[in-house]
């Protein structure tokens, strides 16, 4: 028998063995579960459901789908104004409302399923079905509130000074000096015409009689200078953000494909300049296109072209990797084919090395391309151009949310044309 089968000498080392599978085994699934512990507490899980308001989430979810019109009067002179999401943009002209506001001496709001409210002379009343009638009476001495007996429900808020009621049908809020009712309709309110547009509250078939005899031009004319969407202006801000992406794409594939050869050890034999191409590749990359951003917008200002060149610089490193190891790989015995031939330094390149690596370079350029397009959306907010620009502003103002749900759409849809578009050019380029 032989040292190495001796079974008192192979013992220690399975047990050794087996001992190291078992802590791996459990070792490894008590980490991972630390790891979320430690999340858990870190990050106060506990707390996110105390800290979440869910009406807020109901209340964002439905403005996104819908609109609401604010009918006001100052209880001051009486005087009633109506307004699709309170803007003057979207303000009715004197004497004018729609159908269930029934304008006169006492303004009848008919909220619809039976919720009526009226505002008097004097006094706002609201007719609850199921609950009853609340009569409101504001003036100097604040907001004299008479509610059905009973105890107050959670969705009506009553003070000195101001009255708040919730319901399905809508919301009105009386303080002294004014009394708003609230009520949602679905859809997005004014998206084709605005109220001063003599096509506005026509049928699809009218519109289009009407585009047949002549009006096509004043048609699309009153559409395109929308003043509440600003369709206009929302073209020009989704060109701006394709146009970044673009030229921060292709500019950077243009400055790193030179750049490339010297990083490739087939192509740069001395060893510091390739180190050093690497490193910058490296630092190029390293730091993201948001942090580029913010440097070069203090140093160009804002704009679309301080986008473009934070994706460019950004990509810069990207590329340079990514061609320098397509260079790598290439296959000599082309490029000594065409040097036999009597061919210049250049044209070796371009006739022995361009051909293998341009199904790489183009697929790649074009998915960055694609990405690019979605990271401009982020860069234009803070360069201040583009769709980005746009969206960051209805968010802010936190008024309009079927307003950012338009700019939502569109983004999604610019993405996905521009990878429609880039699966298009990959198909033709690269296998043809």
């Amino acid at each position: 028998m032989t040292m190495a089968s001796d079974p008192t000498t192979l013992k220690p080392q399975i047990d050794t063995l087996f001992l190291r599978k078992r802590l791996l085994a459990f070792g490894l699934p008590a980490l991972i579960l630390a790891y979320f512990a430690y999340i858990f507490v870190a990050f106060d899980m506990a707390g996110l459901s105390e800290r979440a308001n869910l009406d807020n989430g109901k209340t964002l979810i439905r403005d996104s789908y819908s609109y609401k019109t604010h009918v006001t009067r100052d209880n001051r002179n009486a005087a009633v104004s109506i307004a699709i999401e309170g803007e003057r943009k979207g303000a009715y002209p004197d004497g004018e409302a729609p159908a269930w506001v029934a304008l006169g001496e006492e303004t009848v709001i008919d909220l619809g399923n039976g919720h009526i409210v009226t505002f008097g002379p004097k006094q706002v009343t609201y007719d609850i079905p199921g609950y009853g009638l609340v009569v409101t009476e504001p003036g100097r001495r604040g907001v004299q509130a008479q509610l059905p007996e009973g105890d107050v429900p959670e969705w009506i808020n009553a003070s000195k000074n101001r009255l708040a009621i919730y319901t399905d049908a809508g919301r009105l809020t009386v303080t002294r000096n004014r009394s708003e009712v609230f009520k949602y309709n679905y859809g997005w309110e004014l998206f084709f015409f605005t109220l001063d547009s003599p096509y506005h509250g026509m049928g699809l078939g009218e519109l289009l009689s009407r585009a047949t005899s002549g009006e096509a031009g004043a048609i699309a004319n009153d559409f395109w200078t929308n003043k509440m969407w600003r369709h206009a202006d929302v073209a020009w801000a989704i060109f701006e953000t394709i146009l970044m992406a673009f030229l921060g794409t292709f500019g950077a594939a243009m400055v790193s494909l030179p750049l490339a050869f010297l990083a490739a050890k087939n192509f740069a034999p001395l060893l510091a300049i390739r180190f050093a191409m690497r490193r910058m590749f490296d630092f190029f990359r390293g730091v993201d296109a948001l942090i580029w951003t913010i440097v070069l917008s203090r140093a160009f200002g804002p704009g679309p072209l301080t986008g473009a060149l934070a994706i460019l610089i950004t990509d810069t490193g990207s590329f340079g990797k990514m061609f320098s190891e397509a260079l790598e790989n290439v296959d000599g015995k082309q490029i000594e084919g065409i040097q036999s031939t009597g061919a210049k330094p250049l044209q070796r390149y371009r006739f022995g090395v361009l051909p293998q690596i341009t199904p790489v370079l183009l697929s790649q350029v074009l998915y960055f391309l694609e990405s690019n397009t979605r990271s401009a959306t982020i860069i234009g907010a803070i360069t201040g151009g583009g769709i980005g620009l746009l969206l960051t502003q209805a968010i802010i103002t936190q008024k309009d949310w079927e307003e950012v749900s338009y700019y939502i759409v569109l983004i999604i849809l610019m993405v996905m044309l521009m990878d429609w578009l880039s699966g298009i050019l990959r198909r033709k380029l690269i296998k043809g």
